[in-house]
């Protein structure tokens, strides 16, 4: 027993009682020092370790600072994962309310937005500050399915005292975060808790399909979007001549002429009507639409080298590469995956084949099929400079990195074994 894992599985198989001493017992001997009778699960270990080297109080209470009313109306308006609350409460607040339990609803930052379920529920996550306006990030409450999740970048659930925070023992919950379709940014988190006996390892999947189900409408109204923008801008690019496409606001191609095809433009934060420079168009002119940009490459311009990029890993749940030339600069956030593609890269100037990204990645040298996808989604912002065969940054830029400030925090919701071994070698 003592060298096997504890899952969720095996948690629904013993009775309650059972269960929640077995946790207690995990969770005692991690503190103490000492060797639990069976290992927590990998999920919980990693997010222990992160409160361990913050410092983080057992005992402490879950209280945090609520948003103020405007504030949080405030979020609730500018937040997308509002268009989907409908899909999200309605395919979970009826099945918590029957078993004893509330759906809640945060942003990316792990605050609290919306709440609803079972009203006696409610009543009790009051005494917990799991409210509207609360801070539900690891930071704020230690390890729990919102927070957890955030960091991990993945569905999470936490049961009874895999909670590093004592006050939460009483308390079951599972969690998924929602993407935006359009950039794949986190927007959010959905979560469902309750009392621990409501506990059921089916619930973590439910919430799962849920937040799925809402990122598939946010999907299609993307795609319904750049449609009405198509019936727009293709009568003014029959018009125009040279290179000319319309892109929505989030660089989705809704038309194009004179230029091969892309299914999606990179656009800075900044981007602006005027006179802009794009990485991969060089000096372009760029006027409003009706939802989104027409863009025309400057024919007498030619594109600027890039000759600076910064790779940020330091923080736990957003990363980015900023790319800085004589005609300007541009930052780009990146998905889970491209973030793990880009560090191997830059720990490698001499470059990678494909198949040992893949070792690298995957711990597959034969997933080189998915490997070659994505770098070819990661060379439509990074064309300029980015090669291939063998992957690598160009000669002529400098590739700097910013890592988090303790090895062990690099993106925490890697299983990259290249990832793994940066960790322990950051060098």
């Amino acid at each position: 027993m003592r060298n096997t894992a504890l899952d969720m599985t095996r948690l629904a198989t013993m009775d309650a009682a059972g269960a929640t001493r077995l946790l207690h017992q995990v969770r005692a001997a991690t503190l103490a020092g000492r060797r639990p009778p069976v290992a927590p699960r990998a999920v919980i270990d990693a997010s222990w370790q992160r409160m361990f080297r913050l410092g983080f109080d057992p005992d402490r209470d879950t209280s945090s600072v609520l948003l103020q009313p405007d504030e949080l109306e405030h979020r609730r308006r500018a937040t997308v994962i509002g268009e989907v609350m409908r899909t999200l409460s309605g395919g979970l607040t009826e099945i918590a309310d029957a078993s004893r339990q509330i759906v809640v609803v945060t942003d990316d930052q792990g605050r609290v937005l919306w709440r609803e379920g079972n009203a006696s529920v409610m009543r009790k996550a009051d005494t917990i500050w799991l409210e509207e306006g609360a801070a539900w990030n690891e930071s704020t409450t230690g390890t729990n399915a919102i927070g957890t999740a955030l960091a991990a970048r993945r569905p999470v659930q936490v049961h009874s005292a895999e909670h590093f925070v004592q006050a939460l023992h009483n308390w079951t919950c599972a969690a998924a975060p929602v993407h935006d379709p359009r950039d794949g940014q986190l927007l959010g988190i959905v979560d469902v808790s309750g009392p621990a006996s409501s506990f059921h390892p089916a619930t973590l999947a439910l919430v799962n399909s849920v937040a799925q189900l809402a990122e598939a409408e946010l999907r299609d109204r993307r795609l319904r979007t750049v449609e009405r923008l198509r019936s727009v801008a293709a009568p003014i690019l029959c018009r125009l001549g040279g290179r000319a496409l319309a892109v929505d606001l989030h660089g989705w191609t809704a038309a194009v002429t004179g230029m091969a095809p892309v299914d999606r433009l990179p656009l800075p934060k900044s981007f602006r009507a005027g006179r802009v420079w794009l990485p991969s168009l060089g000096m372009c002119t760029v006027e409003p639409l009706p939802g989104g940009w027409l863009v025309r490459p400057d024919e007498s311009a030619p594109a600027e080298t890039a000759h600076l990029i910064v790779l940020d890993v330091s923080r736990p749940r957003r990363w980015t590469v900023a790319v800085s030339g004589p005609a300007g600069s541009w930052t780009q956030e990146l998905s889970p995956r491209h973030a793990e593609l880009l560090y191997v890269l830059a720990r490698h100037p001499q470059g990678r084949t494909a198949a040992e990204l893949a070792a690298d990645v995957f711990g597959d040298p034969t997933r080189t099929v998915t490997v070659r996808a994505e770098m070819s989604r990661v060379r439509r912002y990074l064309s300029g400079v980015l090669e291939h065969r063998p992957y690598r940054f160009s000669e002529e830029v400098e590739v700097e990195v910013v890592r988090p400030p303790h090895p062990a925090d690099l993106l925490p919701h890697s299983s990259a074994p290249a990832i793994a071994e940066a960790r322990s070698d950051p060098a």
